[in-house]
């Protein structure tokens, strides 16, 4: 589906989370009208409004509220760090955020990853910490917030999910199909270790398998684990676009349900049907930051070059086509 760049050191899991959910709600029409009221309860369950939008629901960078029909629009990805619990709420950290814009023209997409330990400004808390620590201070709204301050846009829609979904929606699609490089013997998602064996070579992956393939960090670094969520993304798009994989979409729609929570709503989601069934040629390009590990009071922060943010807000802005029009400072 993607002309990823070979160069992007990172793909986060929640965008293999989330992609499946657009490609299920995008092929609703072909399906059926029980399994497009099903995706809709599911997706009306999950409307959550910031407490900064109850009353207008839009970024206060935006002058009006976007459409992702006819509009250029953001929106954040966070993937939620729930522990061995699996509690699942407004306070623990993001295990993985990604800011992603779509162009609706040119049907292009643009994302940027932020490492978990990126040093900057929590917003309404009034201090420099790391940005996986908004969610777990002020949940949805102190994310959001940040995340706009960081790199100046608007984000008009936020997708929220956990791990759990990750795992359910592979299953439910009959596990995905990965050339693993090396033996790998991992925790679980209960963080029970060495529970998780996968052997190297060509093999189907459950959804624990895919994602302990997706997360470990002791058999190489962080930019080939960024190529490993790739490969998973590509694979579960892939299946999910799949004539064999329609009938598992009432499965992967009803395995999201208490697992999602966003401001997008089901008629919105539709909306995408454009960017998704462009397939092979759709134009997704990966944005990096980049910076340097550093110790501060004794805390690991990762440190971003101001430099390469620049460079990424200018192409984010670009790409929203923001420049001299409708947003506000």
């Amino acid at each position: 589906m993607t002309r990823l760049k070979k160069k992007s050191k990172i793909t986060k899991v929640l965008l293999v989370i989330f992609v499946p959910l657009l490609v299920v709600c995008a092929g609703m029409a072909a399906y059926g009208a029980y399994l497009t009221s099903t995706a809709k309860t599911v997706v009306e369950n999950a409307q959550h409004k910031l407490d900064s939008r109850k009353f207008e629901e839009k970024s206060e960078l935006r002058v009006e509220k976007v459409d992702p029909r006819v509009d250029n629009i953001s929106i954040l990805f966070l993937g939620i760090d729930d522990g061995s619990d699996h509690v699942f709420s407004d306070k623990t950290r993001t295990d993985a955020m990604i800011l992603a814009t779509f162009n609706e023209k040119e049907k292009s997409v643009k994302m940027v990853s932020i490492p978990r330990d990126s040093r900057v400004e929590l917003v309404g808390r009034n201090r420099m910490d790391k940005i996986a620590h908004a969610h777990a201070y002020g949940g949805l709204d102190m994310a959001v917030k940040t995340v706009e301050k960081l790199f100046e846009i608007p984000v008009d829609y936020y997708v929220r999910l956990d791990f759990d979904a990750f795992i359910k929606i592979i299953d439910a699609l009959g596990g995905i199909e990965i050339d693993v490089p090396f033996d790998i013997v991992e925790q679980n998602s209960h963080r029970v270790k060495n529970t998780i064996k996968i052997k190297k070579g060509l093999q189907t992956l459950n959804g624990e398998q895919a994602l302990a393939y997706a997360r470990t960090r002791k058999y190489d670094g962080d930019v080939e684990r960024g190529m490993r969520q790739q490969e998973i993304l590509k694979a579960v798009l892939h299946k999910g676009l799949s004539i064999r994989a329609v009938s598992k979409y009432g499965e992967v729609i009803e395995s999201i349900g208490d697992h999602l929570v966003t401001n997008m709503t089901f008629d919105e989601m539709l909306a995408f049907h454009d960017y998704v069934y462009k397939g092979k040629n759709i134009d997704v390009e990966m944005l990096t930051l980049s910076g340097k590990n550093a110790r501060i009071n004794r805390l690991y922060y990762y440190l971003l070059d101001e430099e390469k943010l620049e460079e990424v807000k200018t192409k984010l802005k670009t790409h929203l086509e923001l420049e001299g029009t409708s947003t506000v400072s």
